[in-house]
Formats: structure tokens, sequence, C-alpha cells
């Protein structure tokens, strides 16, 4: 029997956290917990190669798998037809109006979307036996939020491995995010899924092997025994945010394979994920945020290689999300936000993806317009293999952007976006309209990773500067000055010293929800 559990907080959420849930967590825990962190060391003996100079390739221990025949198992029906799939946190008003939203699918996102407070984690998981209850209900600022007759399909994405859970402790040590994030929703949710004809279906995100992948096939499986679920019940879609994730798209669907449903280009953690990686390598700095386009040789390579993948094993391609969010005040914020949006969508759909992510229930209709013109009544376009797409270990590592320039307005840009950001997550907002983009911890991560790879490698600018610290403290103060005077004066400072903490830095950060974690309630 496992050892328990021992709950840092207060007991008002002892309906979620049970015995019974207790006792799961903790025994997901004493299985999994010693290879997830295995994993995670791995992770930084890779990282040493790769500052050694060493570039990563397709596994060769792995041909097999890429020249094998094989499929990953069908989709549910209510999963068959993902065209057009909403995210956002699993706050009680989100909830409701993304599964209203008109979208397929709605994510509810214990990650990137969320401030990982207490209360966000325990009440989101409430939100969401509710919504499968349909009991859901919330009145707000006069107004009364209910379900409709026709909802999205729920998919829920955990934590990632990385993330802990502070407020669960087991033998002196924190839980993993994603177990509780996984256990507490399978275990509470998947017989009234059952009785609906659905099931419990996740995304997992920030995957950097099929070896991670292959701890989630264990984690689905025992899942499935202990709680009496045929096998394959479980389905998850992998997002493919991590470039070394890239090189094994094959092996990550093949070891999930009977849960796999797809996998989706997170393309804002990929972009992310290549400063972090490359963050050594002179020849690899990116330029301004903006400039890093879906249109740029990596990016492309990356997504094109990702459709032709997962239709060759029968898999779902999910196009990744645009940053533009709509405004129901500014007519020409709107105009420009949706044609930004319809031109990415146009560019998925014609690139053989089988649906995209939106990010606000405005851009439903637009993101579902693209869409229905490409595959009209048909589920997805899984039939259109890409043979043309040849992609090689060089194309993956293409990063040069052509045209490419470092500005201060992208400087100050990624300070102004680190710190408001960090300024909100602080306050347990983990999604922030920003310059009418929708930034969550990825962005900030993009932001805060790019102004410590322009310090470390003495980035020159469009005007011939170079990026300094002295800049980037100038502009630091300038930014607090101007939000101070919005309010929360207290917390934009914390915010910048976190951000300062790791931007400026002399060894990178992982992950800077990782020491803004330890700020959280």
């Amino acid at each position: 029997m496992a050892p328990a559990l021992e709950i840092l907080d207060r007991p008002q959420w002892a309906h979620v956290l049970d015995a019974n849930a207790l006792a799961f967590l903790a025994e997901l825990e004493e299985r999994f917990g010693e290879r997830r962190r295995d994993l995670l060391a791995q992770r930084a003996v890779v990282q040493e190669r790769l500052n050694g100079g060493w570039l990563p390739d397709f596994p060769a221990e792995t041909g097999a798998i890429r020249t094998g025949e094989w499929r990953v198992g069908d989709a549910p029906a209510d999963m068959q037809d993902r065209r057009v799939e909403i995210t956002g946190p699993v706050d009680r008003k989100m909830v409701i109006n993304a599964l209203n939203s008109g979208a397929q699918v709605f994510m509810a996102d214990f990650e990137d979307a969320n401030a990982p407070t207490f209360a966000n984690v325990i009440e989101g998981q409430q939100n969401l036996s509710d919504a499968i209850e349909g009991s859901i209900s919330l009145e707000s600022g006069g107004k009364v939020y209910r379900l409709g007759q026709q909802v999205a399909t729920l998919v829920v994405r955990p934590r990632g491995w990385h993330l802990p859970e502070k407020h669960l402790v087991l033998e002196g040590r924190p839980l993993s995010g994603s177990l509780v994030d996984f256990g507490l929703y399978v275990l509470r949710n998947h017989e009234a899924l059952a009785r609906q004809g659905s099931g419990p279906y996740f995304y997992l995100p920030k995957l950097e092997s099929y070896h991670e992948a292959k701890l989630w096939n264990d984690v689905f499986d025992f899942a499935e025994r202990e709680l009496g679920l045929g096998h394959g019940t479980i389905k998850a879609t992998v997002l493919i945010e991590n470039i070394l994730a890239a090189f094994q798209m094959e092996e990550i669907l093949y070891v999930l394979r009977d849960h796999a449903l797809g996998l989706n280009a997170g393309r804002w953690d990929y972009i992310f994920s290549v400063i972090r990686k490359f963050r050594d390598d002179p020849g690899r700095v990116l330029p301004d945020r903006s400039q890093v386009t879906m249109q740029v040789p990596f990016m492309r390579a990356y997504t094109d290689l990702l459709v032709k993948t997962c239709h060759r094993r029968g898999a779902h391609a999910i196009g990744g999300m645009a940053a533009y969010i709509p405004s129901r005040r500014d007519p020409e914020v709107n105009r420009v936000a949706l044609a930004q949006v319809r031109q990415d969508k146009e560019r998925e759909s014609s690139d053989g993806f089988d649906g995209t992510w939106v990010a606000h229930p405005d851009l439903v209709p637009v993101a579902r317009e693209v869409f229905d013109r490409v595959l009209g009544t048909r589920p997805h376009q899984k039939e259109r293999g890409r043979d043309e797409v040849s992609v090689g270990a060089a194309d993956l590592l293409a990063m040069q952007v052509p045209g490419g320039v470092i500005t201060e307005e992208g400087v100050r840009l990624n300070i102004s976006v680190a710190i408001q950001y960090l300024s909100s997550w602080l306050a347990g907002n983990g999604a922030v309209a920003i310059f009418n983009l929708m930034e969550d911890a990825a962005t900030a991560e993009i932001a805060r990773a790019q102004i410590w790879q322009w310090l470390r490698h003495k980035a020159g600018m469009a005007d011939g500067r170079t990026v300094d610290r002295e800049l980037v403290l100038r502009i630091g103060d300038e930014v607090v000055t101007g939000l101070r005077g919005q309010g929360n004066g207290g917390r934009v400072d914390k915010a910048r010293q976190i951000f300062e903490d790791v931007a400026l830095a002399p060894e990178f950060r992982e992950f800077l929800t990782l020491p803004a974690y330890l700020q959280l309630d």
C-alpha cells in the first residue's frame, strides 16, 4: 500500500481530494514518480551534449519504427471531427463559454493558460466534473452562464512532466503536477464520460522524447487496469512543442499507438524550445519574435513533417494557435485580428491539417468557415498523405530567418510582455490579453528567453547597437513605471524581479514557471 499523502493547504477541497483520490494519486506517484525524475535528469544530460555542439537527428535505434507499417488506433466518434478546437484555462466562466462556443473540442488547460494556484487546480477539477454532469452554472456581472444544448467534446491538458504540485507531498517530496491533473480527472469522471459515450481524453505537453511518451503510455495502461476501463479507452493527442520531439514524432505515436489520437503543432513552445535548446549556439540566435512566423524555413519543415507523419499513421494533425484576439470595442483591431487568423487557418487547412486551435469564442466562426471550405462534410483529411514532403534533420535545424533583425522595439516588447504576464500570473490568471495578443506561459517564456539569448551572445540590433544589460534595465524601468500607474505596483515589482532573475542570470533557467511557482499560493 502506498504511503499516505500530506496535503499542505486548507481542508475545503475534501470533496475533490477524498480518500479514494489521495490513494490513487499516491499510487501513481509510487509507481511512476522515480521514472519521471530519471527522465528529467536525462533532459539535463542531453542539454549538456547540445551545449557542447551536438546536433539532434532521427534516432538510429528506432529506424524500424519509421519504416514499419503500423497505424494508431481508431479515434472515438466524438473525436473524429476536430476542425476547430478552443483552448483556455479551467475557471468556471471559461469552461462554460468554451463548451458553448460552437467549437468541436474544448481543451481545458491546467498548463500554459492556467496559473497553478492550488485553488485554480482543485476548483478547476470541480468545474470540469460539474460540466460533465451538466450542472455547471455561474452568476457574474448580472448574467447567468449555463451550458447550451450542444457542447464541445472535453479534452484536458495536464501540466508538463517538469512541474511539481507543491501542496501534495509524499514522503517529503511534492507530487508530479502531471500525475495530479491526470489522476484526479480520470478517477472522478471516467464513469460519467462513459455514460455519455465519451471518454477521458488528454493533450500531452512538453514531451522531449519518445521515452517520455512511453511513460504516459504506461500511466494510461495502469489507470485503465486499476479503474476497470477497456484497453485504449484513454486517448491522447501529443503537442509537438519541443524541437527534440520533432525528430521523434513517429516514435511518439508508436509508443502511444493504442491511446494516440494525433499530434498538435504547438508553435509558441516550439520556438521557445529552439532558443532553450540551442542557447549556447551563436549561429541560432533568433530575431524579434514577430519575425519568427510559420513561414520561416524551420517552422515550415516542422509542420509539414507533422502532417505527413500523422496522416501516414492514421492520426489527426492539429494546427496551432494564432496569437491575435478580436476586440468587441475597436473595429479596426477586430478587422486586423480576423484577417490574421483567417490567413493563418487558410495556410493550415491547405497544408493538410485536420483542425486548428483558437483562444477566443469570437474566432470559432472564422476558423470553422476556413476549414469547412476545405473539409466540407468530411471529418478530416487524413487521406492527404503529403507524399511530396521530404524533411531531413538539416531542414528542422535551418533556423536562420531571412531578413530577420533585432530591434529595440522587439526588446521592449519582450520585457513588457514578460513582466505584464508574470504580474497577471501571480494574481492567478494564466491567459492574458496583452497588446491584442493572447499571451500564456509559452509566449512569456519566449520573451524572457530571447532577452537572455541576446545578452548571452551580445546580439547586434538593426540600428548598430548591442543588446546589453544596461538597455534591458533601462527599458525595464520604463515598463514598470508605466505599469505602476495602472495599479498593483507591488505585484508588478515582484514580476519584474522574477523576470530579471531569469533573464539576467549567467546560467539559463529551464522554465520560468518553476521559480515563479514558488511565489504562488
